[in-house]
This record gives C-alpha cells, sequence and structure tokens, in this order.
C-alpha cells in the first residue's frame, strides 16, 4: 500500500497556521487581517478540546503581537515567511497506515504573480521542525489545487493545475501520474474554472470541497447577479457526471470591495478536530451556510468567523492553515 493524503476531517496532531507580516499586502486590512487570523487559530485550539495549533509569525516582532491576539494555548512559531498561505507552501502530509511522511512541492508564486522572499522554502524548513521523513518534488504544485476525500479521489480545477504559467511541459496525465506517486491519487475529478478573480488560477479549494467520501459540496446561487453563477453549474454538471455526490451549500453572493468582485467563498471552511471554521462575510447566506455544513459534521462546532479582512489579501481560513494528520 502507497501513502495516500488523508481527507481533512481525519484527526489532525496539530494545525499549521500563518501570520501576516507585510501591511502592503493587506491594504487598509493589516491589522483586522491579524485579528481575524487569531481568531481563527483560538476558535482551532477549542480551549483544549481541538488540536495543537502552531502560528507562524516571521519574525519576534510579529510573534510578540501574535501572542496578544490569540487564547494561551496556541504555539508561535518562527520562521520566515512572505505570504501566509501555508495551504499552498507547507509540506502536505501523506500517511501508510499510522506512519507518515511529508511531501514538499516547487513553488513559483502562483505563476509568478506574488514572489516574496522565505516562501521558497518555507516548506523545507517547517518540514524540518517535524522531524519525519519528506520527499521533494521538482514540480510546481500548490494544497489549494486540490481536495481529497481520502479515498485516493481528488478534485481539481483545469484553469490551475493546467495553466501553462505553472508547469507547461505537463498535460492531465502526467499531472495525474505526478500525484499518484507523491499523494496517492487514484482517480480525479476535473472541474473548470475557479471563482472570478480569484489570484490564484481557480484554486478548487474556494470552489469546491469533499465533506465525505464520495460527498462533495458546491455552492448554488441564489441571486440573479451573483457573478460565479455559470461556473456553480459547470461545476455541477462536471460532478454529476463524473458520478460523486453534490451537496448544494448556499453562495455568498456578489460580493464588492472597493468597486471589485471579490471571490468571496464559504468552501474556504477548515474542518479541525472539535471545530468547523466557516468564512462569513456579513451576507443574508452566512447562517444558511453554516446550517448546510452541519450533517456533514456530527459532534464538531460548526463556527462561523468573520474573514473579509483576510480575503483583502487573496484567502482565508484555509488557504492559510496545513494539517498534520495524527500517527
Amino acid at each position: 500500500m502507497t501513502f495516500r493524503m488523508p481527507a481533512e476531517w481525519a484527526p489532525h496532531e496539530w494545525t499549521w497556521i500563518g501570520f501576516p507580516t507585510d501591511p502592503e499586502e493587506w491594504p487598509g486590512a493589516f491589522d483586522a487581517a491579524r485579528q481575524q487570523i487569531a481568531d481563527f487559530a483560538s476558535a482551532l485550539l477549542a480551549e483544549g478540546r481541538g488540536e495543537d495549533v502552531r502560528l507562524v509569525c516571521a519574525n519576534e516582532d510579529d510573534a510578540a503581537v501574535a501572542r496578544g491576539l490569540v487564547a494561551p494555548g496556541v504555539t508561535i512559531l518562527v520562521q520566515k515567511l512572505g505570504d501566509v498561505w501555508l495551504r499552498d507552501t507547507a509540506p502536505i502530509a501523506v500517511m501508510r497506515d499510522r506512519e507518515r511522511a511529508l511531501v514538499d512541492f516547487g513553488f513559483n508564486g502562483w505563476g509568478g504573480k506574488y514572489r516574496m522572499p522565505g516562501d521558497e522554502d518555507i516548506g523545507a524548513r517547517l518540514a524540518a521542525t517535524t522531524g519525519l521523513p519528506t520527499a521533494t518534488q521538482h514540480w510546481v504544485f500548490e494544497g489549494g489545487a486540490v481536495d481529497t476525500d481520502g479515498t485516493g479521489l481528488f478534485v481539481t480545477t483545469e484553469q490551475c493545475l493546467l495553466n501553462p504559467n505553472r508547469n507547461p511541459e505537463l498535460d492531465r496525465g502526467k499531472i495525474e501520474t505526478l500525484l499518484a506517486g507523491s499523494l496517492g491519487l487514484s482517480d480525479m475529478l476535473w472541474l473548470g474554472d475557479g471563482l472570478l478573480n480569484d489570484h490564484t488560477d481557480g484554486h478548487v479549494d474556494n470552489l469546491a470541497r469533499f465533506v465525505a467520501p464520495g460527498v462533495l459540496a458546491l455552492p448554488e446561487a441564489s441571486t440573479e447577479d451573483d457573478p460565479n453563477a455559470a461556473i456553480y453549474a459547470d461545476a455541477r454538471a462536471r460532478a454529476k457526471a463524473f458520478g460523486v455526490e453534490v451537496a448544494s451549500i448556499p453562495s455568498p453572493g456578489r460580493v464588492v470591495v472597493e468597486g471589485e468582485i471579490i471571490p468571496a467563498s464559504y468552501m474556504n471552511f477548515y474542518a479541525g478536530n472539535a471545530a468547523v471554521i466557516v468564512p462569513i462575510y456579513g451576507r443574508p447566506n452566512d447562517q444558511a451556510a453554516l446550517e448546510a455544513f452541519r450533517p456533514f459534521f456530527p459532534g464538531r462546532a460548526i463556527v462561523g468567523l468573520r474573514s473579509d479582512a483576510i480575503l483583502s489579501g487573496g484567502g482565508s481560513f484555509h488557504c492559510c492553515s496545513q494539517q498534520m494528520p495524527s500517527a
């Protein structure tokens, strides 16, 4: 049996979370983004009932600020990093029975758009803190580009994984072969485009997420002006044709900040041991989305936390976190 990436809802030993360090990346929202990420870390800790939370800070000054914002018990880890999006830059854990290993992929700043010192090797440095065996993959891949139900079934978008700004020499078949060898992929559901104005070129963790084996959660437009209605419909048609069960989650709809439509999504949730943390935006569908997730995570609190300030930097709770499954 080969190593396989577990589903996110499998038990965790700890979670890494990135802490904002560069105010220019969060124009007008730097302090609020720091507070919202700190709230996420504290909620995931769940007063000792959740998992170890390791908040990664770029330097001692940031660490001092972070300590004043998070709940007691959150671990502060100082490691140089540029962006906070550890979903894409941290190593990814795989398991075989109870044996764990890490996979560290190449990173090129989301197709060369956002290069920040520290991001190119944060995966290797975090892996070194664990003592776990680590395999290095020399092709460009970001964790937010896929989601898995833990059985070997993965979902992705063509917009991201087939984008020539990552691996122009790799076609669909070669990518599937590489993921089979590195993360244990056995089958891939290919969706089309990701959300409008998603700077990651359509990461699937903002569009579609597994919530149980063979069950894919997808947003559903509830207003005529939802900018992603056609994208949702296309994803739903592809998922149903593939044969997975689709669970509908209300979309937050059209969310505009300073005249620009932003890729607000409830799909960027994080499934922790004690709580599922869902980004909310002060929209009419916030509560309905929380209720829609509840049947899939019995025994876990469904916690909605504001994420609008985090989103101003390009992502949300899932994007800034990476889990370590329990051995």
